[in-house]
């Protein structure tokens, strides 16, 4: 080989070296490039775990608070009961009196209902009536005198109280002329919840039921018994009654 092609190969030689070292330099541009996506991803990736876990801190302390609400709902719903409750007591003692003419009862009220009630039941009471008051329900209107105010009447002693209604439930409206006594006043959500829990009873055969204070159900069936606060548990029970697997 003359002088000059060696020169030449070893000139190319150079290039490739040259030309691979060009490349190689590329590829460690593209390595570090490469290395900085990776770590902006980790740091990208590192930054949606961090919102992860506090997403997921978040939807705990929701949970926690609608459990808690849960529990709140539930102590309402006891104290609710217990407020109907003492208002029903508190007005166990009342009756309702209708169809009194407007001032038939005259300056005293409570002695026109001490000799009148007696009248009405056709019994007598020992010891005497006692009442702690009693007053017309609502203003006096000229324009309904066909229409006279219901007395409401509260007396001292619940047993008395207990034995007018007891006879007006068994001999019916006890009436003297347009008079008539009507039944212990309840709260109206006791009201309402005792037509709600009576209603349904249609559905059920062969059943002992009674309702008690607070508006509460007692069913026995087949020697078991079960009390029901919600109609819509009372409902669901008895519609399963027409199933004959269904037990109590």
């Amino acid at each position: 080989m003359t002088e000059d092609a060696q020169g030449t190969s070893m000139d190319r030689i150079l290039q490739e070296i040259s030309a691979v070292g060009h490349k190689l330099e590329g590829m460690d541009n593209a390595m570090v490039a490469l290395t900085a996506e990776t770590r902006s991803m980790r740091l990208e990736i590192a930054g949606f775990q961090s919102q992860i876990s506090g997403l997921d801190n978040r939807v705990a302390a929701v949970e926690t608070q609608v459990a808690s609400w849960t529990d709140r709902d539930q102590e309402l719903l006891h104290l609710r009961n217990k407020l109907t409750d003492l208002e029903d007591r508190s007005r166990r003692n009342n009756i309702r009196l209708l169809g009194f003419p407007e001032g038939i009862e005259g300056a005293d009220i409570l002695s026109y209902l001490w000799d009148m009630l007696p009248k009405l039941a056709d019994t007598t009471f020992d010891p005497p009536l006692e009442f702690q008051r009693a007053h017309r329900l609502g203003l006096k209107r000229q324009d309904r005198k066909d229409r006279p105010r219901p007395i409401i009447a509260c007396l001292l002693r619940h047993g008395q109280a207990r034995q007018l209604l007891q006879t007006a439930r068994t001999q019916g409206p006890l009436r003297l002329g347009t008079l008539e006594i009507c039944f212990r006043l309840i709260s109206p959500k006791k009201q309402q919840t005792e037509g709600e829990l009576s209603s349904p009873f249609a559905l059920a055969l062969d059943v002992k039921f009674g309702l008690f204070e607070p508006a509460r159900m007692w069913i026995t069936k087949n020697g078991e018994s079960r009390t029901f606060y919600d109609p819509e548990d009372l409902k669901t029970f008895l519609e399963g009654l027409h199933d004959p697997t269904q037990s109590m």
